[in-house]
């Protein structure tokens, strides 16, 4: 009766992993801190195709100077939507040459809307609502990052 017991147990507790798809999965990505101008941003580096997609999706919630840095392997006219992203982001492209080219804001979980690039960029930056606007950052605002940080 004990062994029964604690198969039942064992099946019980293994069922909520069924379905434990891939976006749920925890995905560790490194970080690093970013300046656009001088103001510093902790980002996690989104440098691979699976990473990229995932982005920040299912987040609730992201520290106020913390987002992610999406680096693609060549420069590209870029679009990025919010499909369940569950927080809203602002978001910034930059060119290869690390200047900052549009801002936009984006509204949580929709995908009826996509923010294009006005220009081919190598980097798109996220971070909470208006971080770029309340920084005063606008075109032409200069990205830092290290040089190991390279599309894949």
């Amino acid at each position: 009766m004990k062994t029964f017991r604690f198969f039942i147990l064992s099946i019980l507790f293994c069922l909520p992993m069924a379905g434990w798809g891939e976006y749920n999965s925890p995905l560790y990505l490194e970080k690093t801190t970013i300046y656009i101008g001088d103001h510093p941003l902790l980002v996690e580096v989104a440098n691979t195709d699976e990473s990229r997609q995932r982005g920040l999706m299912f987040r609730k919630k992201l520290g106020e100077n913390e987002g992610m840095i999406f680096i693609f392997p060549n420069e590209e006219y870029l679009s990025f939507w919010m499909k369940n992203t569950l927080i809203p982001l602002s978001i910034g492209y930059f060119s290869k040459d690390k200047m900052l080219v549009d801002v936009y804001e984006m509204a949580p979980n929709q995908t009826q809307v996509l923010y294009h690039s006005t220009r081919k960029v190598l980097y798109a930056v996220e971070a909470n609502p208006r971080w770029f606007a309340k920084r005063g950052l606008g075109k032409n605002s200069v990205l830092k990052i290290e040089n190991r940080f390279i599309g894949k």
